[in-house]
């Protein structure tokens, strides 16, 4: 049965519960335990599937085709551990599910409330699998005080209290603001955070301070005295060069020993930090640098393409260079040559996206890839915009377009060589979708198998034949297009294993410009780059040389 380490926040948002979470479990897993990472989010949508980039940053996909969080992804990243439907919920799921037992019955006619049947639900959803793991690590969104999270806070307490003693500890990370002013850091803001925790019945273990300036023993002791824990489980958190040197700073600060310690294991295992050395020393120690121009829909909000982002930091380590990636608005191509402003990069990246708005600057900026010889990257939409400008511009189809900007128009303007998916192979059975399905949810989601052919440039990259990767989309590249689309140097060098639907396709004779359909950044972690990314700087390090 597994021990629970409830991670939760105060003060205010954004502290990095999520790094912190996703640090500790690579510290446990250094130690040699089993760990599993989850989140608990209080907003009453059912998933982040339908929210908008710039609201809620990106939406990440696991195997099992869940639209979740992206905390997720610093889940994964920092363990390795694939996550699942399982890993991720919010009050709008908790609420579908309890109201969905109450329509067929299944509460017997009793009066539903938040408690019992809200927190209950809560608590068979922290359980789920938990004989499968040493360690299960539950982060809450929000902050303490959020009344939107009070039955997640009110369920843990009921959960820790149903455990046997000790299987359960409560981590908290706050803010130590630092007053220039008077040249103080103030601990009054976490102490309030903590009585306010404390006023709902949770007592923390372990208190994780975010701090720009180092933390005196005596502050810390303070704390400690006013906080009712441990002063070697005040854990100092400070700004750091890079969200991978988390590990190992949490480690030299004690973080995972305090939490092993509030379990009272002891001797605790000595814990293997190699993987992050190796990890940082990749880093820090770069042999170079590539320029790499992001072409998007949704740059003001870089959180939009974290996983990408990371993903491109992962390749510069597999090339000891260091990337350094630029956001460009794809819609300054509809009004400006892109030559001026991708001439001075190494590579280009098109990353996905929904709706019309900005694809024909993406399209262009494929346009200048190809023409020019420049390294390319193109994911779901950005495939999708490589394929349309092809089709354009080498095969005649001057009108080529796709079905969804026409759907959004209200009416017919392209020739579709992108369509709406309307069925599909999903394992055994066929999957079937319409147009006017609800949004949420309705994708072709999680990992799907493809086959590439034999001597592509793809398969070199990866080093088989069959790979199997996530998707998150409802648009398809026709494949009655193929031949022509072909016959100009477009290969259709991956495709689902009934031959219907592509899923990847590169341009012949070109240094390197492969555009796929699903989305490689999601299985991308520091230990273990994604092929397509490590390929892509690859690419672009040796045109690096050439300029």
């Amino acid at each position: 049965m597994a021990r629970y380490v409830f991670i939760t926040g105060g003060v205010v948002s954004s502290l990095g519960k999520g790094l912190a979470s996703a640090a500790l479990g690579a510290l446990l897993q250094a130690r040699g335990f089993s760990v599993r990472l989850r989140k608990l989010d209080p907003y009453l949508n059912v998933d982040p599937g339908t929210m908008s980039p710039f609201e809620h940053g990106e939406v990440f996909v696991t195997d099992d085709g869940a639209e979740t969080d992206l905390d997720l992804g610093h889940y994964e990243r920092f363990t390795g551990v694939s996550a699942r439907k399982t890993d991720s919920v919010s009050s709008g799921r908790i609420y579908s599910n309890v109201l969905e037992k109450e329509r067929k019955g299944a509460y017997l006619g009793k009066t539903i409330q938040v408690i019992p049947h809200v927190t209950n639900e809560i608590k068979d959803f922290i359980a789920v699998g938990d004989e499968e793991v040493d360690f299960m690590l539950c982060e809450i969104g929000g902050t303490v005080g959020d009344i939107e999270g009070l039955p997640f806070f009110e369920a843990i307490r009921q959960f820790a209290q149903e455990r046997p003693r000790g299987q359960c500890i409560f981590m908290h990370l706050t803010l130590l603001p630092y007053l220039a002013a008077s040249g103080e850091l103030k601990t009054k803001p976490t102490q309030h955070s903590v009585k306010e925790l404390r006023s709902i019945g949770l007592q923390p273990d372990v208190l994780v301070c975010r701090s720009e300036h180092p933390i005196p023993d005596k502050e810390r002791a303070k704390i400690a005295l006013f906080c009712n824990v441990r002063p070697d489980s005040v854990i100092p958190a400070y700004d750091l060069k890079s969200i991978y040197e988390a590990p190992l700073a949490y480690h030299r600060v004690g973080l995972d020993q305090a939490v092993l310690d509030a379990f009272g294991i002891s001797p605790a295992p000595k814990p293997d930090m190699s993987r992050w050395e190796d990890v940082m020393d990749r880093l820090t120690h770069a042999e170079g640098t590539v320029k790499v121009a992001i072409v998007g829909k949704y740059v003001q909000l870089e959180d939009a393409y974290k996983s990408i982002a990371e993903a491109l930091t992962h390749g510069g380590m597999a090339n000891r260079v260091k990337v350094k990636a630029e956001w460009i608005d794809a819609e300054i191509f509809e009004r400006e040559d892109p030559g001026p402003h991708l001439e001075q990069f190494n590579a280009i990246l098109v990353p996905g996206g929904f709706g019309e708005r900005g694809t024909e600057g993406k399209i262009r900026a494929a346009q200048y890839a190809r023409e020019k010889g420049i390294p390319y990257l193109g994911i779901c939409l950005g495939m999708q915009m490589a394929v349309i400008e092809a089709a354009r511009n080498l095969a005649g189809v001057t009108n080529a377009g796709s079905e969804e900007f026409d759907h959004e128009a209200g009416k017919k303007r392209f020739t579709p060589v992108v369509y709406h998916l309307k069925e599909w192979v999903q394992g055994n059975h066929r999957v079937e979708r319409k147009l006017d399905d609800d949004k949420g949810g309705t994708m072709r989601l999680g990992a799907y198998t493809a086959i590439l052919k034999e001597g592509s440039k793809v398969a070199e990259v990866y080093g088989t034949t069959q790979i199997e990767e996530r998707h998150r989309h409802r648009y398809e590249v026709d494949i009655k297009y193929r031949d022509k689309l072909e016959a100009c140097g477009l290969v259709f060098s991956g495709m689902s294993p009934d031959g219907r639907l592509p899923e990847i396709v590169e341009v012949k004779d070109h240094p390197w410009f492969i555009g796929v359909q699903f989305h490689p950044e999601l299985k991308s972690k520091p230990f273990a780059p994604h092929p397509l990314f490590a390929g892509l700087v690859k690419a672009a390090k040796e045109q690096s040389r050439l300029v």
